[in-house]
């Protein structure tokens, strides 16, 4: 921990603090840290600064190592990090993405009121949960082949609907419509291959959930009605990624890019920054199978939707239509993309590292669907199991200051051990219970390191987005049901 950062960060704006590049020899770019007051004196408390300092030196960086107010420390890139490099002399970097590539959200509304479910909470938690396996190694329905496993690589979520699991719809709604095109399998290595064959349509591990939960506020009631929700309604959250195989992508190229720093004589402050030219061989094959990744997890996504729907069609023995469960919008927040973004007046192609942040592009913008062209993309930002959720869109502000992204989550402020530590006599399952919220887990050591305490208050980091203009509040769900990892 720096004992001087509030000597080091220069105030911005209420909610924009900056680390001046003068600060560090080496820096090629200011940082900016987007925090109020309360999360700044959270946010310096572990090494996420450093890291935001780091990632600063990346060869070809534009504008700023940007940080979101979920930020917390991780492998490289803080968590809750973003940053933009040229493609003409930038860097790609495996850190900027994560392990767990297009770690991601998808929100599933429905025709379903608070009475509806009130009396079938403990079915619904009991049957989704024995339908989508989840924990450490946990192993789906489908079993998939080598050439079978590299058609999903491909297709992403589009194979999943063609497949039967999801309608034609689901892909609409899915950020790159759940396919990323340059994805290349033919340089996947068999073992992520063979991990991710048994793995589609899982949960997995950490802090993946899924989540019944009912809107109990709404801000902006027009941008709601766009997105088919209501105060009262039931929707779905879906917290998961590409599982062993986007680990095991992460892992592969990790190596690659040690020694692609030697050859290409990059000078990195940390070797977790282990990064290649983006047109470098070593570069371009990195971002082919880490669009791999991004599209296994969509299709990983879209599988679960599929469960789901049956497992409420099951409990409440009506149609499909009847239930409504129709997606709002999925989006990736650990990924790298390629977007055109406007800088000094200049428009360029950036290669946009999104490392715990969520794309937040405005009205009007050429990648949405026809449905959110007026009111921008859909932000969904899941909280801790115990206080909620947020829908957000978003706006013209964040294409002009952070290269179209926002927050992700509430970012943690105590460590899986720490988190287990302090609750050693709590029975974090009963306590949730008594506040009407239905939880279940493969173990008590899960929702130990996952109970209320070990995050950030969601709403305090969405209200930081929604007050700096990046993304604007819509709609907050609290939690009903809960399927931890």
């Amino acid at each position: 921990m720096k004992e001087n950062w509030e000597e080091i960060l220069k105030q911005k704006d209420t909610y924009v603090w900056d680390i001046p590049k003068e600060y560090q020899v080496g820096m090629l770019v200011d940082g900016r840290v987007y925090a109020s007051e309360s999360l700044l004196k959270q946010i310096v408390t572990d090494k996420s600064l450093d890291q935001v300092v780091n990632v600063a030196f990346l060869p070809g960086i534009v504008g700023y190592s940007l940080a979101m107010p979920d930020i917390h420390w991780g492998y490289g890139f803080p968590i809750g990090g973003v940053a933009a490099t040229r493609l003409e002399d930038g860097v790609i970097s495996p850190g900027g993405v994560g392990f767990d590539i297009n770690c991601g959200v998808r929100l599933i509304r429905s025709n379903l009121q608070l009475k509806d479910v009130k009396d079938k909470m403990n079915q619904l938690v009991e049957r989704l949960y024995n339908k989508i396996p989840s924990g450490v190694g946990s192993r789906g329905i489908i079993k998939l082949n080598i050439n079978e496993a590299k058609t999903v690589l491909v297709e992403g979520s589009q194979w999943a609907v063609a497949n039967g699991y999801g309608v034609e719809e689901d892909i609409v709604y899915t950020e790159e419509n759940g396919k990323m095109v340059q994805a290349n399998p033919d340089i996947i290595s068999n073992r992520a291959i063979m991990r991710g064959s048994t793995q589609l349509g899982t949960l997995g591990s950490g802090n993946h959930f899924l989540e019944i939960q009912v809107i109990d506020r709404i801000y902006q009631a027009e941008k709601a009605k766009e997105m088919g929700l209501e105060e009262g309604m039931i929707t779905i959250l879906v917290h998961t990624g590409s599982r062993g195989f986007g680990h095991q992508v992460c892992t592969d190229h990790l190596s690659i890019m040690q020694k692609a720093v030697q050859r290409y004589r990059i000078t990195l402050p940390d070797r977790q920054l282990a990064c290649a030219p983006i047109n470098s061989p070593e570069g371009r094959d990195y971002y082919q199978a880490m669009c791999c990744a991004a599209n296994f997890a969509w299709a990983n996504r879209q599988c679960i939707t599929h469960w789901l729907r049956e497992v409420f069609g099951q409990v409440f023995q009506i149609s499909q239509k009847e239930l409504g469960l129709n997606l709002v919008y999925d989006v990736a927040h650990n990924i790298a993309k390629m977007e055109v973004h406007e800088f000094k007046g200049k428009k360029m192609k950036l290669c946009v590292h999104r490392k715990g942040a969520t794309r937040a592009f405005p009205p009007q913008h050429p990648d949405l669907p026809p449905k959110y062209k007026e009111i921008g993309q859909p932000v969904l930002i899941p909280g801790d199991m115990g206080r909620g959720s947020f829908v957000l869109t978003g706006n013209e502000k964040a294409m002009q200051e952070t290269f179209g992204s926002t927050c992700h989550g509430a970012g943690r402020v105590l460590s899986r051990g720490a988190a287990k530590r302090a609750v050693r006599n709590r029975n974090i399952a009963e306590e949730l219970r008594e506040r009407n919220i239905i939880v279940k887990a493969r173990s008590r050591e899960t929702l130990a390191e996952e109970m209320s305490e070990a995050y950030k208050d969601v709403s305090e980091v969405v209200n930081v987005m929604d007050q700096s203009g990046i993304s604007s509040k819509v709609a907050r769900l609290r939690p009903l049901g809960v399927i931890k990892g």
